[in-house]
Order: C-alpha cells, then structure tokens, then sequence
C-alpha cells in the first residue's frame, strides 16, 4: 500500500471498518438462506410433477350462441292523422285510447271534431279523399281492406272508386257506430236541382210527343178523291174534243193542258201539311232529356258518402298495441296521435356474423324470466349488419306469456341462449385437451387407473373414441376400442 493510501486509510478507519461488516454480514445471510429453510417455507415449495386428471362427465352436451336481446313490443310507429280536411280546429273530441289498448280493423283510434278516425289493414297512407270517379293505389288498398272485414266495395283489381266502393263506405261507418261523411257543399242541392231539371225535360218531351201526333200530315181522303175526281173530269173532255167532228185544235189543247193542270195538282194535295218541325221539337226534347238525366247520375255522385283523407288510419300487421298516447281530449291535434306497436312482445338481439351465420330461422332459444325460470322463444328472422357493422340483427319469438310476465319483461334486456348443436341425449365428455392422435391417426384418451390425487401410484391405459359434438369446454366422446366410462379419470396434462 502507498504512504497515500495509507493516509486516506487511517483517516477513515472507522468508515472502513462498518462497511466491511456490512459485507460479512450480506454474505452470511445469503448462506444461511441457502441452507436453513424454515418449516412453513419448505410447506410452500410445489411437489414433485404428476399427472394431472378430471373426471369423464356424463349428461346432455348442447353448443350454444349467447346474446343479450332486448324484449320489447315490435314495430313501434307514430300516429299522425291528416287533419287538413277540417274546416274548423282539429280538437280532439273523444276515444282517445288507453296506453296497451290494441287497435284492430274497424276499431276508432280517435276522434277529432266529432269525427271518427277508423281503423283499416293497410300499408299505403291515406293522402287524398275517396270519391266517385278517383283511381289509383289508394283505392285498391281501400277495395283489399274493407273486403277483408266482411264489406263489398267492388272488385280490388279495379283502380277505381265507384258506387260500390261508396256504398261500401257508407256500410263502414254503420259498422265503426258513425254517420257517414256529409256531402260536399252544394252536393244536396245539385242532386235537387238535377231532379228538377229532369222533371221538366221529361214534361217537355211530352208536350212535344203530343203536338207531333196532332199534327195532320198530308192530303185529308176528301181532298184526295176531289182532285182525282178533277183529273178524271179532265181527262174526260179532253177525249172529247179529240173525239169531235171536225175537231177544234185550239179546243183540244186547252183541254190537254186542264188535264195536265188537274194531274200536279192531284200530287201537290196536301204536301203544304207536314209534322217535320214537331219531330224536331221531339228529338230536342229527347236531348234534352239525356242530359238532364246524366247531370242527375252525376250530382246523385257527387252526393254519395265519401273517405276523408282524415277520417282512415291503415296499419300493417293488425291488431296493434297503443305504446303511449300524446293526443288529449279537448285539446288541438298537433304532431303525433300516439304511438302504436305490434301486439306481441318481441325479442331483439344482435350477434357477430360467425356466431350469426350458424343460425337459421326456427331454431330454438331459450331465456331468464325474472324469477329465474327458462323461457323459451323461436328464431324469426336474421338481417345481416349494414355499412361498416358487422353484427347481425337476430329477432325472436317469444312462447306466450302471462300479462304479469309481459309486464315485468317489457323493456328488459335478458341474455338469450340459442342452441346450435345439441346431443339427442346424456353422452359422455371430456375436456379438449383429454384427447391426443394415435399413430395410426386415431383419436384416444389416456385413462388413469388409480387416482393420483390420493396418492396412489397410477398406471394408465389408453382408449380409442369417436368425438362428437364441440363446445367451448367438452366434447363428446364414444369409445371404439377400449372402456370408457363416467367418472373415469382421463389425463389432461403433466
């Protein structure tokens, strides 16, 4: 050691002297720990590697897809009622309906300015007035729906809404417990007007009928053998005079153009009486008659019941349930009625497409009731994810329930389980990872004849299965070469 260290030594002995304690005293710890284990330490140290087993399972083995679905009433869809047809204000004057009140055909959803708001299956809203003479989609939809409640309105292939179809529409408001629509202003008095106008024109007519048969036509029998008579008396002179001896020429000439004379007055009598202008006052007033008698089809038309735009609600898959009602009697219709939804709860849920695409229609599904009883409900449809979602829409069909279940479930969300695969029986099962290939292919397990977690020393045997159905956590197994039986402890690692 140099003069210099040995300086910086004895100035700072002590420090020297603690550190190297603190050395020896490091080491020593890290041997005794590698020597003397305390009792509770060696009791934490893991054993020695075995086998490890579980029991082989016996009982029904089901794969399944699990969703949560939302139970709700399907459909809903807002009520609004054409009120433009109204002259005064659209006040609510009655029938307004009770929340989970069901609508169905010929039911008043409502009624605004004493005037019913009838209920009719339909999908087309009604958007204009139904009156004789109109055609169109909205007039078959009326023909298809009213038919279907027991009411002729004509054929439903025929677009248009004819007298039939009015009549119809008189019959329906009889049904629903309501005079039909008033005629349009005016309508009452051109049906009365068209009847008097028909009346004259048909006493027309026959004043004119009647003077035409009174009007001599032609030559009377005594002015017709008076001018024969006159040209046979003509005549007659004339042959003598041609006769005499000597014969006056200037004599028989004259007479030659008497007889002449009498001949175009024998065709001429009566031709000055003629009943031509009475046969005309006849076909004017025929015309007439016509007329007056297709301006009365048309007033007696335009005067038939008619279907206010306002006074028809068409809804689809009748009947249906009123959700919630913001129409209130005595005040002004504005904005929706109410809203309406199917009558039947519905299940709606959502599941990614692998899982969705190993569904169909009609499969079985199962889930919670509040007190925790299984229910069961039906696939009834499967919409694939649009745009950039992925997740498919899956809807469910409830079995049927008590009111009190309705009520407690409804608006509830609930997890869902829709079998996929499922054993027609008890089967027996063992993890994934029982299972190991055999040379030759074959599928086997391993099965410990004692069990190792009591100690035994275990030997082991293998068996050669079947797999069938998969489920997240088992399998079902079949053995083909080899015994296999509940409780058999099979091997599922080292």
């Amino acid at each position: 050691m140099s003069a210099g260290a040995g300086a910086v030594f004895r100035r700072n002995r002590t420090l020297w002297i603690v550190a190297a304690a603190a050395v020896l005293s490091l080491v020593a710890g890290l041997l005794l720990g590698r020597f003397l284990v305390s009792p509770a330490d060696a009791a934490a140290e893991p054993p020695a590697p075995g086998m490890i087993t579980v029991p082989v399972e016996y009982g029904r083995l089901s794969n399944d897809v699990t969703i949560r679905g939302e139970v709700a009433y399907a459909d809903p869809v807002e009520v609004r009622v054409d009120t433009s047809s109204i002259s005064g204000p659209a006040v609510v004057t009655g029938q307004v309906p009770d929340e989970g009140a069901e609508l169905e055909a010929l039911s008043v959803a409502l009624e605004i300015a004493g005037r019913p708001v009838i209920v009719l299956p339909g999908e087309l809203p009604a958007y204009r007035t139904l009156r004789v003479g109109v055609s169109g989609p909205d007039v078959v939809q009326f023909k298809t729906a009213v038919r279907a409640i027991g009411l002729d309105a004509g054929d439903p292939a025929d677009p248009v809404f004819g007298a039939d179809a009015a009549a119809a529409v008189a019959a329906l408001y009889a049904d629903a417990g309501y005079e039909p629509p008033a005629p349009e202003d005016g309508g009452a008095d051109a049906v009365r007007a068209a009847r008097e106008s028909l009346l004259a024109a048909e006493q027309a007519l026959v004043a004119a009928q009647g003077e035409l048969a009174t009007t001599p036509v032609g030559a009377t029998p005594v002015e017709i053998l008076e001018a024969d008579n006159a040209v046979a008396g003509a005549r007659r002179e004339l042959a003598a005079a041609q006769d005499a001896d000597p014969q006056d020429p200037l004599q028989v000439g004259n007479l030659a153009d008497a007889v002449e004379l009498a001949e175009l007055r024998r065709q001429q009598v009566g031709s000055d009486r003629t009943d031509a202008p009475q046969r005309a006052a006849v076909d004017a007033a025929s015309t007439q008659l016509t007329r007056a008698q297709e301006e009365l089809v048309r007033a007696e038309q335009a005067a038939l019941p008619t279907l206010p735009a306002g006074e028809v609600l068409y809804l689809t898959e009748l009947p249906r349930r009123v959700d919630a009602v913001t129409a209130q009697r005595g005040s002004i219709l504005e904005g929706p009625a109410m809203t309406v939804s199917g009558a039947t709860l519905g299940l709606s849920g959502s599941a990614a497409e692998a899982d969705a695409r190993l569904l169909k229609v009609d499969d079985k599904a199962t889930f919670d009731l509040p007190d925790g009883t299984a229910h069961e409900a039906t696939i009834e449809a499967l919409a694939p994810g649009e745009g950039e979602s992925q997740r498919w829409t899956i809807e469910l069909r409830p079995e049927p329930l008590t009111p009190e279940q309705i009520q407690e479930l409804q608006g509830s969300n609930v997890r869902v389980s829709i079998a996929v695969g499922t054993t027609d029986g008890d089967v027996l099962s063992v993890p994934y990872a029982a299972l190991s290939a055999g040379p030759g292919g074959e599928t086997r397990v391993e099965v410990a004849e004692g069990d190792p977690r009591d100690g035994e020393q275990a030997s082991t045997r293998l068996v050669v299965v079947r797999s069938g159905l998969a489920t997240p956590g088992a399998v079902e197994v079949t053995a083909i070469d080899g015994d296999l039986a509940e409780g058999d402890l099979v091997v599922v690692g080292q």
